[in-house]
């Protein structure tokens, strides 16, 4: 195969891969704009739904545009949040979270996901214990000419919890009522983040390899595809080289 031709088909993958991303992003705000209305100073779960566009690149003509919608419909769509809870390839824990307008169907798809890859969906609270929901606002070391105890200070002062120091990245923890506050005054220092939202992070990990690895990547790409996926929170650990050797 030309490589031209490869580099398209996997420029066309991402560009898609992004396209839907926005939509899922934007159906998250049409929900909370209405249910909670549409000023997120009013409206926490809307400010953080902004936020967590925001972090992926979505262009604010798309966010105005899915408040709109929420605020002029009448008889428009109604989406509900659900978290299903299960176990992965591996005793991998997986939350995923979704928004669908049909329950049922919604269901049915993430069990089958589970099921047909070597997992199995459980009740609510089965995993999520596992995990605490903390905004996390991760910054690139490379460019921010700021060191360790200088961002640790930033951060401790804007009201964060904890920062976890990489080799590539700070990963600044804050409880998710104070992530705004937070984010904002890095932001006034001149800081600017790889990725920020409020997310379900685990406590501990399960590292994975061969054949599990493997059908736990293909669970996540499938739960990835779904429409009414929105995000998925899992604690595994693959080693640099597994994933090398499963493509990612």
């Amino acid at each position: 195969m030309p490589k031209f031709k490869l580099f398209k088909e996997r420029k066309g993958k991402a560009d898609q891969a992004r396209s839907n991303k926005y939509i899922k992003l934007a159906r998250e705000i049409y929900m909370h704009a209405r249910k909670g209305g549409p000023n997120p100073e009013a409206n926490l779960a809307l400010k953080n739904a902004i936020a967590n566009a925001r972090a992926e690149q979505m262009p604010i003509e798309n966010i105005e545009r899915a408040i709109r919608r929420a605020t002029q419909t009448t008889g428009g769509e109604d989406y509900e949040e659900i978290i299903y809870e299960g176990y992965g390839p591996g005793g991998v824990a997986i939350m995923v979270k979704c928004l669908t307008d049909n329950r049922n169907r919604t269901a049915a798809d993430v069990r089958a996901i589970f099921n047909k890859r070597g997992g199995n969906m459980g009740e609510s609270g089965c995993v999520s214990y596992l995990f605490d929901e903390k905004g996390l606002i991760v910054v690139s070391r490379e460019k921010h000419d700021i060191g360790e105890d200088a961002m640790l200070e930033a951060a401790l002062e804007a009201g964060a919890e904890d920062v976890i120091v990489n080799e590539d990245v700070y990963e600044i923890l804050t409880a998710p009522a104070d992530f705004h506050k937070v984010k904002q005054a890095l932001e006034d220092r001149g800081l600017t983040f790889e990725s920020a939202g409020v997310r379900w992070l685990p406590k501990t990990t399960v590292k994975v390899e061969g054949e599990n690895a493997e059908k736990l990547m293909k669970m996540l790409d499938a739960f990835e595809e779904n429409d009414d996926v929105q995000d998925v929170y899992a604690n595994y650990e693959i080693d640099d080289e597994e994933l090398a050797r499963l493509g990612g």
